[in-house]
């Protein structure tokens, strides 16, 4: 059985972006935060593009707060783009929708 969460990362100067895809559940969510982390002390932005992640559970909600927890005490922002209306649901009932930047619809400029 292949991993049900995939990612590739483009970098560009101080950014990177991360685009997922799957689900960013509970077993996998891990995944994410390990290849994310390292990137923090050398990164000014991080921005996880969320078009294709399909589901993300508590615990996939988990690993992005950690790592904004980790990326805003390191001085580096991280957004989250391009999410769908059941994540948008998630991050609105847990008051994380304001918290965690997003940049809408219109895709990402790399500055």
């Amino acid at each position: 059985m292949s991993d049900p969460l995939t990612f590739e990362i483009e970098r560009a100067g101080d950014t990177a972006i991360v685009r997922c895809h799957g689900k960013l559940v509970a077993g996998v969510n891990e995944l994410l935060y390990a290849k994310v982390r390292p990137m923090i002390p050398d990164t000014k932005r991080i921005v996880l593009d969320l078009t294709d992640v399909t589901h993300m559970d508590s615990m996939g909600l988990g690993s992005v707060v950690r790592l904004y927890v980790s990326a805003k005490s390191a001085g580096c922002v991280l957004e989250l783009v391009n999410f769908g209306e059941k994540i948008r649901k998630l991050l609105s009932t847990t008051h994380l929708l304001s918290v965690l930047a997003s940049i809408g619809q219109q895709g990402i400029a790399m500055i």
